[in-house]
């Protein structure tokens, strides 16, 4: 222990009396072991501790592979999850309703997101409430109508219910009707994003469709609930065709799936990077250390003639080096805190569940500390052999500054920084293609107009208005108050087609033509307004007329892609299409008698625009009349002469002017928010960052450690220079020889780089749509480190171009 205390000591004053080497490594360290701690916060929140639930793991929501190969998911009514309960590997069922009420009594009527939870739900969740309690069996027993109860959730109680401490117990008016509260859930308790948790009420009504998710039981794998459920979910198919795909195969999945799909990739990617970064930093520490240890070569070898062993003088070394890495690590959880910042600025902001908290916490501080006693082994064990080696006679009988400059050291040198060189390479490569692609993206033509347009969510209270006249008739009239709005310019109801992704993909036929495979189209629920409040323009034929409209006319216009596939040598208008999902089974979607059997007449052909997100090509679409399929709600886009969101309040009253219990969604957006709250562009604007900054980190830490191999190399060679320009070498020479000094180690670095990012391609491209073989990218990353380098060279070649002869031969 005495050993440990003094070896301790003299590590604390040997960093002390080199600040420069001290500040430069710990610093190095920091931004390493930082980033990587923030990086795996988000990763060990996202895909590795999303949910705070009871055994989430094996909550399971029930999805279907359809004949395309995408996965969607199943509603199932009562009976059929009753049915569902008996199977062998289910242990139980969290099914669900989800709808919009109601909060009256204040300036505008408030939107509450509401989940009907089946009775066990909760304590099958298993999770504490923050006051009062959870939803218990007896709240909903089947076959009843359930208590008049609610619990809300942790949100909603802070934001609407003004964090009232006395809330349980107390009544909460929803749709006209009063609910106890009886508990605050936890705060992170979000299942399905809702405000407040009813009993579902489980009755036999067959168009009454939940969301079902369930728990396997114990041990049970996938596969046998898969195999389980095929035969169960075939005969649900046989009982209503209409509501599953005309192939399927069942394949579960575990509540995080979506996320794994969608952004695993990205964060095991950035992952990467910041071990990339953490590599070029521990390089620099190596540089560093070996450079002041082969300046210590005279101290040690000292050490070795009065005695001391090289394992004594190893430990002593790698003391020095994890006492810099616990500053390191220090410095690192300190900075850790502003990337992680930074990166939840840029995180897509439904990218994950959200239960989903990041973090600082123990197990990411356990991370951070093996990360540091990694580094302390790499960094520090290297340099300690070498040093270690020490041949006490050589040193004692020659200059030190000779020794110092020897063989093997440059070789290591040139070694390490040919290493930060090819791995900055890469991570200038990916930066580089991550921009462009970014780039790329927000300059995608939409082929409408988003400027100055809102989108105004409009659900409708349970059991209103339930016949199809008098739905369509109510939709007309909030859309034509809202146009009288002052300051807006134009109004048009957009059930489903809010641009850059909308419509809903179906199957069509063409009147004349036989069935394709896979002929399906993006159907959008439309008012005769929408082309005009998009400046969409008409290529062809008529739009349909606000009469034709409110009578549910069996008309339809198409976009010119479907026009070029299944038309191609013109005459679409006057042609006719079907589409049998325009009649919903659900007793809340109403349609004109008959439409699924009807054929609808082309009158018109409009130019293409964005509808399958920003990056995927433009899909078929057929636009129709809104009232051909009226559901729970509605949007209307609003176009203004300003910003619509200071109309909000406007549109609002116009609202309210038809009935005063009318609401509006809690968010509402303009159409360009709608573009930049897609997954991809948040995506690609995250890998564009992050790997922007690693990058340019990158950068700077290899420059720093050429900077500090050249210095050093420099600063043992002085009295070789001063010699050279005693004898006549010029200024111009000694600079030459600096420069040659790093250009092998800089070449095969930068060669090595460009291998290795040829050779990650594959994995670039597999999990982004990064292409880091750009050779325009390539090029660029080379002519910027060559740039870089040349100026940390520059500068202790300068210094070493300026060389008194005889000062460096008097300090000789």
């Amino acid at each position: 222990m005495q050993t440990l205390i003094q070896d301790l000591r003299y590590s604390v004053r040997q960093l002390a009396k080199n600040p420069g080497f001290t500040s430069t490594a710990a610093l190095s360290l920091a931004l390493g072991i930082g980033a990587t701690t923030a990086v795996f916060s988000v990763i060990y929140a996202a895909l590795l501790d999303p949910y705070p639930f009871k055994a989430a793991e094996r909550i399971m929501r029930m999805s279907i592979l359809n004949k395309s190969g995408n996965v969607d998911t199943i509603n199932l009514n009562p009976d059929q999850i009753r049915q569902l309960r008996r199977l062998q590997p289910i242990e139980s069922v969290l099914a669900m309703d989800y709808h919009a009420m109601t909060i009256t009594g204040r300036e505008f009527p408030e939107n509450v997101n509401v989940i009907g939870l089946i009775s066990n739900g909760w304590d099958d969740l298993g999770m504490r409430t923050s006051m009062g309690r959870g939803l218990v069996r007896s709240d909903a027993i089947d076959g009843q109508d359930p208590q008049p109860v609610t619990v809300v959730s942790y949100k909603f109680w802070q934001e609407r219910l003004g964090a009232d401490p006395q809330i349980v117990g107390k009544p909460l008016q929803l749709n006209r009707k009063s609910f106890t509260v009886v508990g605050v859930a936890a705060p992170r308790f979000r299942w399905y994003s809702a405000d407040v948790y009813l009993p579902l009420k489980m009755d036999h009504d067959p168009k009454h469709f939940c969301i079902v998710d369930f728990y396997l039981k114990p041990g049970v794998r996938r596969q046998v609930a898969d195999a389980a459920l095929q035969p169960l979910l075939e005969q649900f198919a046989r009982d209503m065709p209409k509501r599953f795909p005309e192939r399927f195969k069942v394949q579960v999945e575990d509540l995080n799936a979506w996320v794994n799909r969608s952004m695993s990739g990205t964060l095991y990617l950035l992952f990467g990077a910041v071990a990339l970064l953490l590599a070029i930093g521990c390089g620099n520490v190596s540089i560093l250390l070996l450079a002041q240890g082969t300046a210590r070569q005279h101290e040690f070898a000292v050490r070795a003639a009065v005695g001391a062993g090289s394992l004594r003088m190893i430990r002593q070394l790698l003391t020095e080096s994890l006492v810099l890495a616990a500053i390191g690590v220090v410095l690192g959880v300190a900075a850790s805190y502003g990337i992680l910042a930074g990166i939840k600025a840029v995180l897509p902001q439904y990218a994950f569940a959200p239960e989903v908290v990041i973090r600082i916490n123990l197990p990411v501080l356990y991370f951070t500390g093996a990360v540091a006693m990694l580094t302390a082994l790499v960094f520090g064990t290297w340099p300690a052999l070498q040093s270690a080696r020490t041949q006490a006679g050589q040193v004692m009988a020659a200059s030190t500054r000779r020794v110092a400059g020897s063989v093997r050291g440059r070789r290591m040198h040139s070694a390490l920084i040919g290493v930060q060189i090819a791995l900055a390479l890469v991570l200038l490569a990916a930066a580089g293609s991550a921009t462009k692609v970014f780039l790329r993206l927000i300059h995608t033509p939409l082929g409408y107009d988003p400027h100055h347009v809102m989108s105004v969510g409009i659900p409708l209270h349970e059991n209103s208005y339930v016949t199809w006249a008098a739905r369509g008739a109510y939709f007309e009239q909030l859309r034509a108050n809202v146009a009288r709005t002052p300051g807006v310019t134009m109004a048009a109801i957009s059930t489903n087609a809010t641009p850059p992704d909308n419509g809903f993909n179906a199957p069509f036929e063409i009147l004349g033509s036989p069935a394709v495979e896979q002929q399906k189209a993006s159907v959008n629920l439309i008012g005769p307004g929408y082309f005009a409040i998009l400046r969409i323009p008409l290529v062809e034929g008529r739009l349909w007329s606000e009469t034709e409209n409110r009578n549910g006319a069996q008309l339809a216009v198409i976009n010119r892609t479907l026009a070029r596939r299944y038309f191609p040598n013109g005459g679409a208008i006057g042609r006719s299409v079907k589409v049998p999902a325009l009649e919903d089974r659900s007793a809340t979607v109403l349609s004109p008698p008959k439409i699924a059997e009807s054929w609808l007449e082309i009158v018109g052909i409009v130019a293409d625009a964005r509808n399958d997100g920003l990056s995927s090509p433009i899909v078929p679409a057929i636009y129709v009349p809104f009232t051909l399929n009226l559901g729970m709600g509605t949007q209307i886009l609003v176009k203004a002469e300003t910003s619509p969101l200071t109309l909000l309040r406007a549109v609002r009253k116009q609202l309210t002017a038809v009935d005063p219990e009318q609401q509006t969604y809690s968010t509402t957006e303009e159409l360009e928010t709608w573009i930049t709250r897609q997954q991809e562009w948040q995506q690609q604007r995250l890998t564009a960052w992050i790997f922007g900054v690693f990058g340019g980190l990158g950068l700077a830490l290899a420059a720093v450690g050429l900077y500090s191999v050249v210095a050093y190399t420099v600063a043992q060679r002085t009295h070789e220079f001063g010699m050279r320009i005693a004898l006549g070498a010029s200024r111009g020479h000694v600079l030459w020889i600096v420069f040659a000094s790093t250009l092998w180690s800089v070449g095969a670095g930068m060669a090595a780089g460009l291998a290795l990012t040829r050779g990650l391609h594959t994995v670039l491209s597999q999990w982004t749509k990064l292409d880091s073989s750009d050779p325009s990218i390539l090029l660029a990353g080379v002519l910027l480190l060559s740039l870089v380098a040349a100026v940390a060279c520059a500068i202790p070649a300068w210094q070493a171009a300026r060389v008194d002869p005889m000062t460096a031969l008097r300090c000789e």
